[in-house]
């Protein structure tokens, strides 16, 4: 009986390590912080800032056509800034995700508006408990088509009144993203029990599954 009990709770140890394998991005990395990976043909890049990385990636990493979201800063001014240094407001730099995806799958609008639900775009310099101007909205764009894309979509969503107030959200032209520490890569999923994903990161992430359902990869609804 013991034996029994003991190999079923193996298999459900292995069914459970299983599901997380399945949702784990596979992220190279070099000298302490991730690599880059190489576009497809058949992806599009995107980057965004709203507040701590950790619930940003893992909002936008469970989309359906989503194939990567690593963490990273961008928007200042030190080449290849560390934690420490962005944290301490030294770099000019915002918490960052940027996303690898598939066009044919999910749009750029559709990004968008799973951005702006990720966090509250009328925070200036904020997110919640986290204060400063790394944790500041920020949607980089890459072409006059997507500036006019965030523009029409931040527009939309004020008069629908998806917040209190006006979006304070920065409209950028793309220069550089530098990635982050690989510590920071996938935190959320790998820090479940951690207070501070429990309480101010997780009701972000459940806050696009619960507005985009349909967006939502299976493996994530589990």
């Amino acid at each position: 009986m013991k034996a029994s009990v003991f190999l079923l709770s193996v298999l459900l140890l292995l069914s459970a390590c299983s599901g997380t394998i399945q949702k784990k991005q596979n992220i190279a990395s070099e000298n302490g912080f991730a690599v880059l990976p190489k576009p497809a043909a058949d992806e599009a890049v995107a980057t965004f800032a709203g507040g701590c990385f950790w619930a940003m990636q893992e909002s936008l990493i469970q989309l359906k056509g989503v194939n990567s979201a690593i963490s990273g800063y961008a928007g200042g001014l030190t080449v290849n800034p560390n934690y420490d240094e962005v944290s301490g407001q030294q770099t000019g730099h915002a918490e960052s995700v940027q996303v690898y995806y598939n066009p044919a799958v999910i749009s750029y609008e559709q990004l968008l508006k799973a951005f702006f639900i990720a966090h509250n775009p009328t925070e200036l310099n904020r997110q919640g408990p986290d204060v400063g101007p790394e944790y500041r909205s920020v949607a980089f764009y890459r072409s006059p088509q997507e500036l006019r894309t965030i523009s029409r979509v931040m527009s939309a969503m004020e008069r629908e009144k998806h917040y209190q107030g006006s979006f304070v959200t920065e409209m950028e032209p793309f220069k550089v993203f530098y990635p982050a520490e690989s510590s920071h890569q996938d935190y959320y999923e790998r820090n479940t029990w951690d207070p501070y994903i429990r309480s101010v990161s997780k009701p972000k992430v459940m806050h696009v599954r619960e507005e985009f359902p349909q967006l939502i990869k299976p493996e994530y609804l589990k």
